[in-house]
């Protein structure tokens, strides 16, 4: 018995045959279209307001790897080579080289975006880019970001690279995280970095220190103290705090600014212990009550405080009425 042909696959097969044939002709003809094709321009796109490279610096790249391009075969230019050598641009993040049938070789070029500016202890100064790496100082442009300043270990090297400790993950972190929100975009310009490796932000507008700690639980303490910008601020006297602590999870500790205190501290240099004790008794001030416990809404932690009742006076023994009556007697 013959077995029934299968004319669907054999038609399906054709067809793919004939597509397969149709482009092998296609592609041979736009190969043979680049040998007599010659480079008409050079069209280069640098989107973006960061101008950490410009078109000239581009055009010297292209020189010195390739040589000139105008009037030369299409089929002579290397553009995936070009690619490599303008992705390796540490101010770079992609690069993309075509050509179009008219001979043009279109170049669009992604520039890397700094977030955070550092400058270490050792006096470097270097970008961390949105990816989380390294980026140099550029002598075209400089970028209006956040600053990260003091005990900071981390080093720059010669060529882009990751972050190695974790206090520069976690200024990375943070300064990511005030990137996304406008109020701490606009509010915070600076982050201080003391010996005990923790972060202090630097307000624009007012002479208080926000002590961060570190990066974890960031989302939790920054929203604490923008309930503290929006709801305690605007009831207290300027320049009332001099530190506002949120290191410590659903909890703001503040430190009066008294100018007495902060005389001393301008004028000593070193403070001994026992001043250091004084000052920090005279001037710390916890603020989890009251507005701030109102404030944070944080389910089974606020206690509420009871008001102490009358004070009912104890019955005196009789032997005390008698004492009591005594004196008064005397007193008459």
């Amino acid at each position: 018995m013959f077995k029934r042909i299968n004319w669907g696959a054999i038609f399906t097969g054709f067809a793919w045959l004939i597509s397969l044939s149709g482009l092998v002709v296609l592609m041979s003809f736009i190969n043979l279209k680049k040998q007599t094709v010659k480079c008409s321009d050079v069209k280069i796109l640098i989107p973006g307001a960061n101008n950490f490279i410009e078109r000239e610096e581009i055009d010297a790249i292209l020189k010195q790897d390739q040589g000139m391009l105008l009037g030369r075969s299409l089929e002579g230019i290397n553009i995936h080579q070009i690619e490599q050598k303008l992705q390796a641009n540490p101010y770079i993040a992609f690069a993309k080289v075509y050509t179009d049938m008219d001979g043009v070789i279109r170049i669009e070029i992604k520039q890397r975006q700094p977030i955070l500016r550092i400058l270490n202890a050792n006096g470097q100064d270097f970008y961390i880019d949105s990816d989380g790496l390294k980026m140099p100082i550029s002598s075209n442009f400089t970028a209006n970001v956040l600053v990260a300043t003091g005990n900071i270990t981390e080093v720059f090297g010669t060529r882009v690279d990751t972050l190695h400790t974790q206090l520069a993950r976690d200024l990375y972190k943070t300064a990511q995280y005030i990137n996304q929100d406008t109020l701490w975009q606009n509010q915070i310009v600076q982050i201080a970095v003391d010996q005990k490796n923790e972060m202090e932000l630097i307000p624009r507008v007012g002479d208080e220190r926000i002590i961060l700690g570190n990066a974890d639980s960031l989302d939790v303490k920054m929203k604490n103290l923008k309930v503290f910008y929006q709801r305690v601020m605007p009831q207290v006297i300027a320049k009332t705090y001099k530190t506002i602590n949120i290191k410590y999870t659903n909890q703001i500790v503040c430190e009066k600014n008294k100018s007495d205190s902060v005389k001393t501290v301008r004028k000593a240099s070193v403070l001994s212990p026992i001043d250091s004790t004084k000052i920090h008794t005279q001037v710390a001030d916890s603020i989890i009550g009251d507005v701030i416990s109102k404030s944070i809404k944080a389910a089974g932690q606020h206690k509420q405080v009871q008001k102490p009742g009358p004070t009912v006076p104890k019955p005196l023994k009789p032997d005390e009425k008698k004492t009591n009556n005594k004196k008064t007697d005397a007193l008459r």
